[in-house]
């Protein structure tokens, strides 16, 4: 059975795709699935922001494929591992759990390092420059994670 792991942003549009196929591309397709969703529905169905494309396909990664979703109650029990990419999103994924094992899921993606900031910023409303460093803060905590996930 994979390992089922879950980036969680607020649109998922920006942050979580750019875990989702940053994570992917680190780890076994065969042993692990990663998927991504947002805590808002804003954009259900829509491909990822732009800019979060460009900076993915910059270093060699496609995410125009995936479609953004809205999180689920179901998925505290389909997932394995729930990353969110901020305090905010973490209240709302824990605010669906409905039992301590759900809870235990459920971490800040940053914990995963040494950044002293435990939350990677949302680029929405800012330039390129925010998307080139959020993708730099996930690419290194999704190297610990396929580190922890590969040594299983």
């Amino acid at each position: 059975m994979n390992t089922k792991v879950l980036m969680v942003c607020l649109g998922n549009i920006c942050r979580s795709p750019l875990a989702e196929g940053i994570l992917s591309s680190k780890i076994d397709p065969d042993r692990f699935f990663v998927d991504s969703a947002g805590t808002g529905g804003y954009h259900i169905g829509n491909r990822p922001d732009p800019r979060s494309i460009e900076v993915a396909a910059k270093y060699g990664l496609d995410i125009s494929a995936q479609r953004c979703r809205k999180l689920q109650a179901s998925d505290l029990d389909e997932f394995d591992l729930i990353y969110a990419m901020d305090r905010s999103n973490y209240k709302n994924i824990i605010s669906l759990a409905q039992n301590k094992l759900q809870i235990v899921k459920v971490r800040l993606l940053l914990d995963e390092t040494d950044e002293l900031n435990k939350e990677v910023p949302d680029p929405y409303y800012g330039g390129v420059d925010g998307f080139e460093k959020v993708y730099q803060l996930i690419d290194i905590a999704c190297d610990k994670i396929a580190q922890k996930l590969s040594a299983v």
